[in-house]
């Protein structure tokens, strides 16, 4: 597996970070897109798979594997700009600044979205051929994921609000934790497995991710589900957004950063004493 030691692979975080910043507007929408649409199709297929055997857990199984092609093609979705660019910021790389940062995450936003939306149209397509006929077994289930996840969560409030946003902090603890394994190795074999069990996670325990609801709630939208642009934006997206930022900076970037990049002092060992040794 060609394991690489957290000290080496948080380095290469920060670098990664600061490689983002100052990619040319052009590469980062072209990667951002392509991210987006890959990991919109993953779950497009992983629900497609879900209500064909009825077993969520082989759509969980079968998801990572769209995080790790967009992962080894070299393109990027926002939860990871989230959890990198700001390294290279705290790590006062020259160049680096908050603005850049607050472009990257911009720019990254938006590819996202239209890689996801661009895929969501294609499905619907799909779903209805070509919405000549009410959506199939597939495309009813999308639109009744778009209800839940909305107004769902509308339902109960300030409790539902806590919830979504809980459920956004810990989708980009794993996630991101699955960006971050694919640095500990230097194989192929080795970077996809340290990747597939954090995103398997994620998936199958309903937590919230903010390019995989690009792509479900247009979806659920288009395919007629029963909510609004306004709820997926406010009971969804923006939630999602702020609490994937939330759990990939604290639970992986920062800790990681902290303990690895920035260690603190070593304790100061005890001193040996020579101990007389008894005569006999």
């Amino acid at each position: 597996m060609s394991y690489v030691h957290p000290s080496d692979f948080v380095t290469k975080m920060i670098d990664a970070g600061e490689a983002k910043v100052f990619m040319s507007t052009r590469d980062t929408l072209i990667r951002a897109f392509m991210a987006g649409a890959i990991l919109a199709l993953a779950a497009a297929f992983a629900v497609t798979v879900t209500v064909q055997t009825g077993q969520a857990v082989v759509g969980a199984l079968l998801f990572p594997v769209g995080f790790c092609l967009l992962y080894l093609l070299g393109f990027d979705l926002l939860t990871g700009v989230f959890t990198l660019v700001p390294l290279a910021l705290i790590d006062k790389r020259p160049g680096v600044t908050v603005r850049s940062m607050l472009r990257n995450w911009g720019l990254v936003f938006l590819g996202n979205f239209a890689g996801a939306f661009t895929v969501a149209v294609m499905m619907a397509i799909i779903f209805t051929y070509g919405f000549s006929t009410a959506p199939d077994e597939v495309g009813q289930a999308i639109g009744s994921i778009g209800e839940g996840r909305t107004v769902g969560y509308a339902d109960y409030g300030a409790a539902g609000m806590l919830t979504l946003f809980v459920r956004a902090v810990l989708c980009n603890w794993m996630v991101s934790t699955g960006v971050v394994a694919a640095m500990m190795s230097t194989s192929v074999s080795g970077k996809v497995i340290a990747m597939w069990m954090p995103i398997l996670l994620f998936f199958y325990m309903g937590f919230e991710h903010s390019i995989v609801n690009m792509f479900l709630f247009p979806s659920g939208l288009i395919l007629g589900g029963d909510f609004s642009v306004m709820d997926y934006l406010v009971w969804n997206e923006i939630p999602t957004v702020l609490g994937n930022l939330v759990g990939g900076l604290t639970f992986v970037g920062l800790t990681l950063y902290a303990t690895h990049a920035r260690t603190g002092l070593t304790r100061p060992r005890p001193v040996a004493r020579d101990v007389p040794v008894a005569a006999e």
